[in-house]
């Protein structure tokens, strides 16, 4: 049996959602369906302004008290008060408790966590377990530390808000939300649903987060990536060489067929050849009549 490797994620909050009107509450503010969660699964979703735009992003975990939301830690407090703002008369309770709980993740082999509410990682299989425990229980050994959990998230292509997009900055589509199962588009309405499923449909999306990979070292979060002097994204979460940027597409296109360097504090890129060429064809796509 191989052991996987655990990490502490302190970075990450958990924020309760209980009552009787708990799952009424979520279904109809969250971009994920809350009907496909039992209590052996989790949803990935956010919670989007009016305008589309992620507020915030979470992992979704049924509890037989109701439901945990795995945040980031920073945004906790402003999440309760969101969804308190949201609440009006439903019959739920609203708490941060992210002080009474640790978020942790295992990958690499049979996870190992056994207190909490635990969990495989809805956006993308290879990322592993969470578990969201008490915080007086944990493991007597970490193997590995956050930092070993972001490169193998940054390995994956996964992005995270607040590393890799700007809350508030950004529409589920460029942040990927669409390709790690964060939004559903048979569900009935919830916030910022109607330019979610514009977008979807007529298929306009051109910026997104893509894995890059330098010819060395990438520079630190948010520096620009260039197509010769043109700025057509930005950095986010980086791991030596590894990385992931906000790029306009279709200017990446660009470059490539015009074959123009695009750089990072000139560092040259190499952008994720599947997502290219998914753009292609998206491309190529809208413009059949």
């Amino acid at each position: 049996m191989i052991t996987a490797k655990i990490a502490m994620l302190p970075d990450r909050g958990v924020v309760s959602v209980t009552g009787e009107d708990a799952a009424k509450l979520l279904t109809g503010l969250i971009t994920n369906d809350i009907d496909r969660l039992d209590e052996a699964s989790a949803l990935f979703a956010a919670l989007l302004s009016p305008q589309g735009k992620i507020l915030f992003d979470f992992l979704v975990v049924r509890t037989e008290a109701g439901f945990l939301l795995d945040v980031a830690r920073d945004k906790a407090a402003d999440l309760v008060k969101r969804l308190m703002m949201y609440r009006l008369r439903a019959r739920a309770e609203i708490r941060d408790v992210s002080e009474t709980h640790a978020v942790l993740a295992s990958w690499g082999g049979d996870p190992p966590l056994r207190d909490g509410a635990k969990f495989a990682d809805p956006r993308n299989p290879a990322l592993g377990h969470r578990a969201l425990m008490p915080a007086t229980s944990r493991p007597a050994q970490f193997i590995a530390d956050a930092i070993v959990y972001q490169v193998h998230r940054i390995a994956l292509g996964v992005p995270e808000g607040g590393k890799d997009y700007d809350f508030g900055d950004a529409f589920p589509h460029e942040a990927n939300f669409d390709l790690v199962h964060g939004v559903s588009f048979d569900k009935g309405c919830y916030v910022g649903q109607e330019i979610v499923a514009r977008m979807e449909h007529r298929g306009t999306v051109r910026k997104r987060i893509a894995r890059v990979t330098g010819t060395s070292d990438l520079p630190e979060m948010r520096a620009d990536v260039t197509m010769g002097d043109v700025v057509i994204g930005k950095l986010g979460s980086v791991a030596g060489r590894m990385g992931l940027a906000m790029l306009r597409l279709d200017r990446v296109i660009e470059a490539i067929d015009r074959s123009v360097p695009i750089t990072a504090a000139g560092i040259a890129l190499e952008i994720d050849a599947d997502m290219i060429a998914r753009q292609r064809k998206l491309m190529a796509d809208k413009a059949t009549p």
